[in-house]
């Protein structure tokens, strides 16, 4: 799937242009305002903000303030594109959380490359998370308000790993959020879905279990939360590209 940028300014020949140097790469929506922008943040699975500092009402400053301070979207990445060329401008930039920031005029390919590079760095970081048997989830986190989020909801999902009926109508009630935009931030924040979230957090609770030798695989299965063995098979193959007793296997040669 293409990631989703939304562009932000007030100028529709930059719109246009952005559309231009952008559309072939990504799926784009835009806005010409920060306050339909925010409308569109709460509605939509968006990778990044490319947004123009100098707007009327809600400038490019303070929606990067809005979405770096909001929970449900303090994940995704924002750019600031400005004309001017101030010490000040790039410091505030800075202190309202901008991810990059870019000087007006810039070449097309400049823009293509350090984006491709923002979202190609995200996307590591989970493909890493969901691979990785021992990695944290606090791994995806990119700022004190998402690892206090993750840090949450890991907490809560661990406590309740033996619950086969965990859903993620639980965890959103849980984390005081509509289910939608619990769908959205999950989705967003490490390209999988809340089950297949629950998923990975059963699965790496298994490999320490099996790390301790002191469980049969179908006991370790029901403990975290699968009531079928050869489900819990298939997804640990799936996540970790090796099956549940081969790995226990290679922690036996090891030892």
């Amino acid at each position: 799937m293409q990631h989703k940028i939304l562009i932000v300014d007030d100028n529709e020949e930059i719109l246009d242009f952005l559309a231009q140097v952008l559309g072939d790469a990504y799926t784009l929506y835009s806005a010409m305002d920060g306050e339909n922008a925010r409308r569109i943040l709460d509605v939509e699975i968006i990778d990044l903000v490319i947004s123009d500092i100098m707007m009327p009402g809600i400038d490019g400053f303070e929606l990067c303030r809005l979405i770096k301070s909001n929970v449900d979207y303090c994940h995704i990445p924002v750019v600031l594109l400005t004309a001017k060329n101030s010490y000040d401008a790039h410091i505030e930039g800075l202190e309202v959380g901008a991810d990059l920031y870019i000087q007006k005029p810039f070449s097309p390919e400049l823009l293509l490359l350090q984006v491709a590079n923002l979202l190609g760095n995200r996307l590591k970081i989970k493909m890493h998370f969901a691979s990785s048997p021992f990695e944290d989830v606090r791994v995806m986190a990119h700022s004190k308000t998402d690892e206090a989020f993750l840090k949450k909801l890991d907490g809560y999902i661990r406590k309740h790993l033996d619950d086969t009926a965990l859903s993620i109508d639980l965890l959103a009630d849980h984390m005081n959020m509509s289910r939608p935009t619990f769908y959205r931030k999950i989705k967003s924040i490490s390209d999988l879905t809340p089950k297949e979230l629950i998923d990975v957090t059963r699965l790496k609770k298994a490999t320490k279990l099996i790390a301790q030798n002191e469980f049969t695989m179908s006991e370790i299965s029901k403990i975290v939360g699968y009531s079928s063995q050869s489900l819990f098979n298939k997804n640990f193959q799936r996540y970790f590209n090796i099956s549940p007793q081969s790995y226990r296997n290679s922690l036996e040669k090891e030892s």
